[in-house]
């Protein structure tokens, strides 16, 4: 008997390979749908969505703008059932996936998974980044949360796949963001004095060489001398992200604290499962701009209010869409604001910079704390 193909197998999806960026971003957006909304591939959730969006995806999305039709889904993912969204092109007795969180900023942490497939596309893509290329590899402080969160839990991959060594802090966000939303200051405060007694304890006792870190907690290490000689004498490249920094903090950490040390940052959201890289070429007294990989990731800047983009250089709502084939995300508003700033050539939707959490958000204040 002659063995049958699994959808996952068939060549018709070959396009989705998440190892590969595609370059015909359409045939790429009507794959993605057939694979979304087919009865035999697709997810139970998005399965059972498609009967109330009042449209068919496979036949009525043919561009990047007609994502706009859809409902932004995320906060739904809250309480879905995590099987519920593997796509049942994976087979009957799929791979199991990471399942990750969002850091609870405006409210009760949002759930997303990486495909295994995905995960190992996503460890190659880091470590033929900015912040590894042209490094020898070397061991990793990881000063960003992790467990159920995607920041710094892929470095466990990153650091078996070099032959390196990761070392971490115990580091609880949603316990400082509850601290602030109560106005217990003091012990805020003293939250972060403990995270900076572990990582000093790591930077004087071990072989490190590049620190991935967040903006509050580096502006924190800069009031503490101790740490300001050891991140000096010790760190190459202190890569920074998951809160937002202004263009004078940069250049005050950079040369009035960590001169030493080069500084790389990345803008991302757990919503989109990846990163936007920092654009080459930014002068040091400018905003930073970050273009996301599209197709697999765009943005749009538009008025929270009507869903319309702002003029180019105004700032305005960040909405983000993921496509790929593990999973499909279109049409989130983010808790960001950012400048609209023109894509690159090739690249659908916009690219942004100098991005910043709104103040409110789902009717939730934005408390970044720490992350």
């Amino acid at each position: 008997m002659e063995a049958q193909i699994k959808p996952n197998d068939d060549p018709q999806w070959a396009v989705l390979d998440p190892a590969g960026w595609p370059d015909d971003d359409v045939e790429y957006l009507r794959t993605a749908m057939r694979w979304h909304f087919g009865e035999d591939t697709g997810s139970p959730f998005w399965l059972r969505r498609a009967e109330t969006l009042g449209f068919d995806p496979m036949r009525e999305i043919w561009s990047y703008e007609d994502l706009r039709r859809f409902p932004n889904v995320v906060d739904e993912t809250r309480d879905i059932p995590v099987e519920d969204l593997i796509p049942r092109g994976y087979g009957k007795n799929p791979p199991a996936p990471r399942v990750f969180e969002s850091g609870g900023t405006t409210g009760v942490p949002k759930r997303i998974i990486l495909m295994p497939d995905w995960m190992d596309s996503a460890i190659d893509r880091m470590i033929a980044g900015p912040q590894f290329a042209g490094r020898e590899p070397g061991n990793i402080l990881v000063a960003v949360p992790g467990g159920p969160h995607k920041a710094g839990s892929l470095y466990d991959y990153v650091a078996a796949r070099q032959k390196t060594i990761k070392f971490t802090i115990d580091i609880d966000p949603r316990w400082v963001k509850k601290l602030v939303k109560t106005r217990q200051h003091e012990q805020a405060a003293a939250y972060v004095e403990h995270l900076l007694d572990q990582i000093e304890h790591v930077l004087s006792s071990q072989r490190v060489s590049m620190m991935v870190i967040t903006p509050p907690l580096l502006r924190a290490c800069a009031r503490r001398p101790s740490l300001v000689d050891l991140i000096n004498s010790k760190i190459e490249l202190v890569f920074w992200g998951g809160a937002h920094m202004t263009v004078d903090e940069r250049f005050e950490l950079k040369y009035e604290y960590f001169p030493n040390a080069r500084m790389l940052s990345r803008y991302s959201s757990a919503m989109i499962l990846t990163g936007a890289r920092e654009r080459q070429g930014t002068g040091e007294d400018e905003d930073l701009i970050y273009d996301p990989p599209s197709p697999v990731v765009t943005f749009r800047v538009v008025e929270p209010e009507t869903g319309e983009p702002v003029g180019y250089g105004s700032r305005g709502q960040v909405v983000m869409s993921h496509i790929s084939k593990g999973m499909f995300l279109p049409n989130n508003a983010e808790r960001d604001s950012a400048i609209r700033v023109r894509a690159l050539p090739g690249q659908i939707g916009d690219s942004v910079s100098s991005p910043a959490p709104l103040d409110e958000f789902g009717g939730e204040r934005v408390i970044e704390g720490i992350y």
